[in-house]
């Protein structure tokens, strides 16, 4: 009797392991198939830095707008030598490329510079002025650099913001702020030129 029951008892054990083994084998695929759908739940988060709820105020619009970063003003006002600046559909072009927009609104008004970082980094280091209360305090050029001013001819949200490119050679004004992670005064925004003959637009807004 005994006999007979251990070998129920090993016969059941064995069935109970082979069931578990091929419960095991048909979860296998699925467990292969997460580790290959997984990486793409981070696809949508573009921004590392922001938390929870800023993710979830940016998505729905209504996240203040970030302060400019040196990086930032690189990439949007800064330009190549390549490009002739009398085309005039530079600003259209340009304003795509660079993606400038407020939360895909059209920027009204833009400048994009002919220089080196460094020499508009160096304004900011001259001796300051008054540029009206809406900017309050700015700096200008030393010396006369290379723009195209790109004003909104049409369009309120990308990708349809069209715009007047003209180019412009003059004093530039600029305003600069503290980015306290590199520890370092940077360009914040071109607010407007002198050129020999006009103000482009006034600097000295009221």
């Amino acid at each position: 009797m005994s006999k007979r029951r251990k070998s129920e008892d090993e016969e059941w054990s064995s069935e109970k392991q082979d069931g578990n083994m091929g419960t095991l084998i048909n979860m296998l695929p699925l467990f292969l198939l997460f580790l290959l759908l997984k990486p793409l739940q981070f696809e949508l988060i573009i921004d590392g830095s922001l938390t929870d709820k800023e993710f979830e105020e940016h998505l729905d619009g209504t996240s203040p707008t970030r302060a400019p970063t040196k990086e930032l003003f690189k990439a949007h006002v800064i330009i190549d030598r390549k490009r002739p600046l009398h085309d005039p559909t530079y600003c259209s072009d340009e304003m795509k490329i660079k993606n400038i927009h407020r939360r895909l609104y059209c920027v009204k008004e833009h400048f994009f510079l002919q220089a080196s970082y460094e020499d508009i980094e160096k304004i900011c280091h001259n001796t300051f002025m008054s540029c009206g209360e809406e900017v309050g305090t700015c700096y200008s050029s030393q010396k006369n650099i290379k723009a195209v001013h790109c004003v909104l001819t049409s369009g309120i949200k990308m990708p349809d913001c069209e715009y007047s490119s003209s180019y412009e050679k003059g004093w530039v004004f600029i305003t600069c702020r503290w980015q306290n992670d590199i520890r370092e005064i940077i360009p914040e925004s071109v607010v407007g030129m002198l050129t020999s003959t006009r103000k482009v637009p006034s600097p000295y807004r009221s």
